[in-house]
């Protein structure tokens, strides 16, 4: 048998159909976003909503999104930088962060579905598994959990943002599994370890041991938290005061901010059609009374020479 090499003629590459935009840039992963957003028929149009979390360098995004034809509709959103409003400056991105902010995203949203007194979920975090129970007259909010593209290793800090979400009352289908403090052994879940986790008492732990084997690291790594007087043994009371103030007015306030100062224009300004319209009228007129002074001037060019000659 003859070894024929496969061509990639003109006919393939006619036929060649691109990925999706965000999947070509690595953004989506479609196999489970379809999954994530599909609807059943006999629900109609009601919205299927999506608990997404998504982590920046500085900064953690939790959102209640629901898909439509015409594109995701952000329900409710919350931010790791709106922390500070209840005490927390420091240390916003690490998993005690992420459970803050999705505490804030649950409270808020069932606030704004007059479902925050029916549904004030757990209260006080033990670390131990919990999920709100249908309450007599309205149904607990629903969304299912929304990873992007992590990796769902255990104790990521995408599941601290699902456990406050889960104690500030919503109804999200979880598992135990990934939380932190979760045994691979015994495959059980150590509560303690777990609310370690979400008093911050694994940073506390690493203050200590920097403190004491590297100080100069120590004076430079967690130079924010001296600097605001924190130490490793006040670490739990800080998080216990941003849960009750959470608790107590989880509504988004409007940045305070000075509007931006006018911005320098290298390019002309795009001007409407009367702007054009009244600039043209003006060169024109312009045009023309350089035009009359000119003829002006040459008339009385004429009568000087015309003086000369008589003379």
């Amino acid at each position: 048998m003859v070894f024929v090499k496969a061509q990639k003629k003109r006919a393939y590459f006619k036929r060649f159909q691109v990925k999706y935009k965000r999947r070509r840039e690595g953004k989506t992963d479609y196999r489970a976003r379809i999954r994530l957003i599909n609807q059943d028929k006999n629900k109609y149009n009601t919205p299927k909503y999506r608990f997404v979390v998504r982590f920046t360098n500085k900064d953690i995004v939790a959102q209640i999104i629901s898909s439509s034809i015409t594109g995701d509709l952000v329900m409710e959103a919350a931010y790791a930088h709106e922390l500070p409003r209840y005490g927390l400056e420091v240390g916003l991105t690490n998993y005690a962060a992420a459970y803050c902010t999705g505490l804030l995203l649950a409270r808020r949203v069932l606030k704004l579905l007059e479902l925050d007194e029916e549904y004030e979920g757990n209260v006080e975090a033990t670390g131990e598994d919990y999920s709100v129970e249908p309450a007599e007259t309205r149904r607990p909010f629903r969304a299912l959990l929304d990873v992007g593209l992590i990796r769902t290793t255990t104790g990521n800090r995408v599941f601290g943002a699902l456990k406050g979400a889960l104690d500030g009352g919503l109804d999200i289908p979880h598992s135990e599994k990934r939380f932190a403090g979760f045994g691979k052994d015994n495959k059980q879940l150590d509560a303690q370890t777990h609310r370690n986790y979400i008093y911050g008492g694994h940073v506390a732990n690493y203050m200590r041991t920097l403190a004491d084997d590297e100080p100069e690291k120590y004076q430079s790594h967690f130079s924010e938290y001296i600097k605001r007087g924190i130490e490793p043994d006040n670490i739990e009371e800080l998080y216990k005061k941003v849960h009750a103030g959470i608790r107590e007015d989880p509504t988004a306030k409007k940045s305070e901010k000075e509007p931006p100062q006018e911005h320098k224009r290298y390019n002309l300004k795009k001007l409407t059609y009367e702007e054009r319209k009244a600039k043209l009228i003006e060169r024109l007129n312009a045009l023309n009374s350089t035009a009359e002074g000119g003829d002006n001037d040459e008339d009385e060019d004429e009568d000087d020479e015309d003086d000369e000659d008589d003379e």
